[in-house]
């Protein structure tokens, strides 16, 4: 294969590259395919005809760089082959903002650690293979990368920074550690600690850096409404309207069209009402309900017909697509549909004429389901309501605003009562089901001038949010029903029962307070739930124990297999009522309208003359295209809820700013192996009291009771205790806040509880420790330091701001006890090396020296007065008076080593002098010898 140039898909880029090319990897890997067989590098030489010494020098590195990167392997036999693609293992990378990351196979198998180094070559969320290259002490699988299948990010978001004219974007997401260098021409005119958007023209390798070019730059830092513009290009929410998409839009007229109106059923006689907030913009629901001559109640849902619209396959059908949702901000919404849909043809706006899909469920007076019927219809909405109002009427009957709602509407107001009815039957339904209701308090962001934020504060729900929720579930319930009656594949709102792991630990928390979810085998069942938090609601660790049983639920996805929900206690349940703001309600809106449209013969729906479409232009879809928009759907939801949480969570920071130093009482809303997070109560802001500011002890972490106990004190930090917290920093670039214990908020040893649990220590796992002497994992390399505005603040390494939904996450594990850093051991007439800082260990010298382990943190700390080190799964706090004596110690008994060390070595020396005068020289020579060949060993080992 003398002439393997021409062979070559690379000839060309080896030829630029290198003034002697060699084969390139991608033809010695087909080269070995082909054989069938490992080759040895002298059979390679032979088959491509290499002769230089550059060639076969060339050759020998860049088989060696190929087993590195685990293209190839090595066998036992001194032939190299290819990588079995059998053996490879499919996933995603998890980032960490220490620089290491995790594989997440595709199979579910467990995670495979990838070192720092292989976390250079991509980034967070890519898709890649990967082989186990090792384990560690622990047994745990280490990986390396073999092929990357998929790049999850061809464009990021980050801060510009410049020097000596070389530009470089650090990311704003904390997974991806690694920098894109930004050549001068190529960063649009950027200006130092903007933010901006920046194109990956080069992915990085071993050997280099990222780089790219600056495409947009978004603003400076710190400039009003600078949060949203980052999240929106951070997590890749689309928010800018394709042109086709905008031609389709400026052809729908303002109003409904009157030939549009025909053949539907006419409902515009019927007192339909919206009721939503007071800043809603698009009103996609209506609600109205009269008594059954049985007995009972006929409950009309009103939809906006998106699906008229929005036809499949059109520009606005696939941008809707892609965007799954809307995004719902702080004060701004991305809506998945345009405008003049979104806020107008498909806004059941009050005193128009509309187009809608209508739900007509009939209940029976003790609020069951007994039948329901679908059509396509034209309504008028009587009166745009909000929550407030209608809460005033129905809750408060007798006051002035329900009054004067009476007197301005007095042809809905009796049917808004004839609802409240309806909806406490449907309340009393609800709870014979068994449907878990879980207390969570939302919050709202109040602005003021310049988007200055005013308040942070907490939503109300009244019985008018819960009217209007129990509505939508009758007609979600009726829509499910509807699908699998006519055996219709579509996409479900599957919620499946709890993870076996999760149960078990719930079961091992309730256990310790002497509760019981469910008694028997089996499963437990959403009414197990019910009667747990019903039993237990009038305790004073309530919220505690819902916190648990919240966090031991799975989450809930589409899917076009119906599993049931288990929160809601449905056999089948899916999404109907909100087809402006979710694809999947529109989906399933056009699967409705196939049947209406069809000739099928069904008493569940009404027709007027419509004329028969065929299906394929209405609902062209089958289980496995459902499948995976349900994948998509599901992934655009956690999008969105990312995005928003973490815009929440920036403008919580910038609004603590102002506020540190100021002192709050809050709750303990999860517990680490580094510390406990505090949520403040009366503003609703989460932040980090690491375990180096808890008073001073050993503090035992015991995940299965979400507690940090204090073995020598008794104490105990526990999910759910009332602490008094003082603010001490907050990052706006990482979105964290520190807080300082104030007052001892936890109790000692409460009746009946051990001060330590028997337990073996449990130390984090997979956290994202604050602090680095709480779990010393693979550090990344340490990256150049940028050059700051002044008024920038600095940049500490803390826990990112958790929702209370999150589960707790935990570090790379920490080592064994054998790998915290050992003494070094002392040459003899040398001074030990000190130490900086000794802490104590029980039974166990040498002591272990703390230098490196110390949070970066804490060194620059304006209060050094407490220091913290993990030892065997404990956390040391040692006081600044103790630290005093203990150095004091270890300095003299440094000196008294010295001393001994030194009067050894004299020994020593003595004697060696007196005895070398009787050695012979064939001894000598014999000594020399061996010193001769221990030295060339040496010598070979280290070429």
């Amino acid at each position: 294969m003398a002439d393997w140039q021409s062979l070559d898909p690379e000839a060309v880029r080896e030829a630029e590259k290198y003034d002697n090319p060699i084969p390139s990897r991608e033809l010695i890997l087909m080269r070995l395919d082909e054989r069938g067989a490992p080759a040895t590098r002298e059979q390679l030489i032979e088959e491509f005809g290499l002769t230089t010494e550059e060639q076969l020098e060339a050759l020998r590195r860049r088989l060696r760089a190929m087993e590195r990167d685990g293209q190839l392997v090595y066998t036992r036999r001194g032939a190299y082959a290819p990588v079995d693609k059998l053996d490879l293992i499919r996933g995603r990378v998890s980032g960490h903002r220490d620089g290491f990351g995790f594989l997440i196979p595709e199979d579910g198998s467990d995670d495979l650690f990838l070192s720092p180094a292989q976390m250079r070559l991509v980034f967070d969320g890519d898709r890649v293979l990967a082989r186990v290259a090792g384990f560690d002490r622990r047994g745990r699988r280490e990986g390396a990368i073999a092929e990357i299948l998929e790049r999850a990010h061809e464009v990021l978001v980050g801060r510009f920074f410049e020097e000596n004219g070389i530009g470089r974007v650090v990311a704003d997401n904390p997974k991806i550690q690694q920098e894109v260098l930004v050549a001068p021409g190529k960063q649009a005119g950027a200006k130092h600690g903007q933010f901006v958007q920046v194109r990956i023209e080069q992915w990085p390798s071993n050997f280099r850096q990222a780089q790219g070019e600056v495409t947009e730059v978004l603003g400076d830092y710190m400039a009003p409404g600078m949060e949203i513009q980052v999240a929106l290009h951070s997590y890749g929410i689309p928010h800018v309207w394709p042109e086709a998409v905008e031609q389709e839009a400026a052809k729908l007229s303002p109003e409904v069209a009157e030939r549009d109106k025909q053949k539907r059923v006419d409902l515009r006689h019927l007192p339909f009402v919206t009721i939503d907030g007071e800043d809603a913009r698009d009103f996609d629901d209506a609600v109205y309900a009269e008594p059954a001559e049985g007995g009972g109640w006929t409950l009309y849902v009103a939809i906006a017909d998106v699906s008229f619209y929005v036809k499949v396959g059109s520009a606005l059908d696939e941008e809707a697509a892609k965007r799954g949702n809307s995004v719902y901000f702080p004060e701004q919404v991305v809506p998945m549909l345009p405008e003049v849909l979104s806020n107008g043809l498909c806004s059941l706006n009050p005193q128009v004429d509309r187009l809608a899909m209508v739900c007509i469920v009939d209940l029976s007076a003790a609020g069951k389901m007994t039948g329901y019927r679908f059509c396509e219809a034209v309504i008028h909405s009587h009166a745009r309501l909000t929550y407030t109002k209608v809460s005033q009427l129905l809750e408060q009957p007798k006051s002035a605003e329900a009054a004067q709602l009476r007197s301005q509407l007095p042809q809905v107001t009796p049917h808004l009562e004839e609802l409240y009815r309806l909806f406490k039957v449907l309340l009393k339904e609800r709870t014979v089901r068994g449907a878990i209701d879980f207390e969570t308090q939302e919050t709202r962001i109040v602005f003021g001038a310049d988007r200055k934020i005013v308040e942070i504060r907490p939503t109300e729900r009244n019985d008018a949010h819960k009217l209007i929720e129990e509505c939508m579930l009758c007609a979600n319930v009726a829509t499910a029903a509807f699908l699998q009656e006519h055996e219709i594949p579509a996409l479900y709102r599957v919620h499946d029962s709890p993870p076996a792991e999760k149960l078990e630990k719930l079961k091992g928390f309730l256990g310790e307070l002497g509760l019981t979810l469910y008694r028997g085998k089996g499963d437990p069942t959403p009414k197990d739930y019910l009667r747990l938090l019903d039993a237990v609601r009038d305790r004073p660790d309530f919220h505690l124990i819902q916190t648990v049983m919240l966090r031991s639920l799975s989450q809930a996805v589409y899917s076009p297999e119906n599993v049931g929900h288990f929160g809601l206690n449905y056999e089948a349940y899916t999404h109907f009522t909100s087809p402006i703001r979710r694809y999947p309600d529109l989906l399933v809106h056009r699967a409705i309208r196939g049947l209406i449209r069809s000739r099928r013969q069904s008493e569940h729906v009404v027709r007027v003359g419509a004329a028969a479409v065929p299906k394929a232009r209405i609902y062209p879809y089958d289980e496995e295209r459902l499948a995976q928009l349900g994948e998509d759907c599901s992934m655009t939801e956690r999008r969105a809820d990312e995005a928003t949480r973490d815009v929440v969570n920036w403008l919580k920071c910038e609004y603590m700013r102002d506020r540190v130093g100021e002192t709050f009482p809050g709750v303990i809303t999860a517990v680490t192996g580094f510390g406990i997070f505090v949520e403040l109560t009366d503003i609703y802001v989460e932040g980090l009291v690491h375990v180096t500011g808890l008073p001073a002890d050993y503090y035992h972490f015991d995940p299965m009771h979400h507690r940090l106990a204090g073995e020598r004190s008794g104490r105990i930090f526990r999910l759910g205790d009332s602490v008094q917290v003082r603010v001490a920093r907050v990052d706006l670039d990482e979105r964290k806040i520190d807080f300082e214990l104030v007052a001892e908020a936890a109790a000692q040893r409460p009746r009946g509880e051990p001060a330590v649990s028997a337990e073996k220590p449990v130390r984090a796992r997979k956290g994202k420790s604050p602090a680095k002497a709480v779990a010393p994992a693979p550090v990344k390399p340490e990256r150049p330091k940028a050059t700051k505005p002044v008024s920038e603040p600095e940049k500490p390494a803390r826990k990112k701001i958790r929702d209370l939904d999150d589960e707790p996450a935990f570090d790379w594990p920490d080592p064994e006890p054998e790998a915290l850093p050992r003494k070094r051991k002392v040459a003899p007439g040398t001074q030990p090396e000190r130490p900086a800082i000794l802490g104590h260990r029980k039974a166990r010298e040498p002591q272990v020296e703390l230098p490196e382990e110390v949070p970066a943190r804490r060194r620059s700390s304006e209060k050094p007065a407490l220091l913290s080190r993990r030892v065997v799964g404990k956390v040391q706090v040692l006081s600044a008076a103790e630290l005093e004596v203990q150095v004091a110690a270890e300095v003299g008994k440094s000196r008294a080593v010295k001393k001994a060390l030194l009067d050894e070595a004299k020994g020593k020396g003595k004697r060696a002098s007196s005895k070398a005068k009787d050695k012979d020289s064939g001894k000598a020579g014999k000594s020399k010898s061996g010193k001769a060949k221990r030295g060339a060993g040496k010598s070979k080992a280290k070429s």
